[in-house]
C-alpha cells in the first residue's frame, strides 16, 4: 500500500475502532464498507481506491442495493505485481 493510501486508510481504521461498535452490525453489503475501503485502498491505491470507496458509501442508503459487492479486480491501470496479488 502506498504512503498516501495508508494516510487515506487512517480514518477508516479509526471508524472501525471507535465508530463501528456504536453503529451496530446492520451493513447492507458484504464485505462491509470499511472492509471494502481497506481492500480497495490496498488493491487500487489512494486515488482509485478512494473513488471506489466513495462510490460504495454513496450506494449505502435505504433505497440502494444490498448483498455481495466485492472490490473490482485490477484492470490495465495496475502493474503486474498488483494483478497477481492474492
Amino acid at each position: 500500500m502506498s504512503p498516501l493510501a495508508h494516510l487515506f486508510a487512517l480514518p477508516v481504521r479509526a471508524y472501525r475502532l471507535i465508530g463501528s461498535p456504536w453503529v451496530g452490525h446492520g451493513c447492507r453489503f458484504q464485505p462491509t464498507c470499511s472492509a471494502y475501503a481497506l481492500e480497495a485502498l490496498q488493491r487500487h491505491g489512494a486515488f482509485r481506491g478512494g473513488w471506489l470507496t466513495l462510490r460504495r458509501i454513496a450506494r449505502c442508503h435505504p433505497w440502494g442495493g444490498q448483498g455481495f459487492d466485492p472490490v473490482p479486480q485490477c484492470g490495465s491501470d495496475c502493474d503486474d505485481e498488483e494483478k497477481h496479488r492474492d
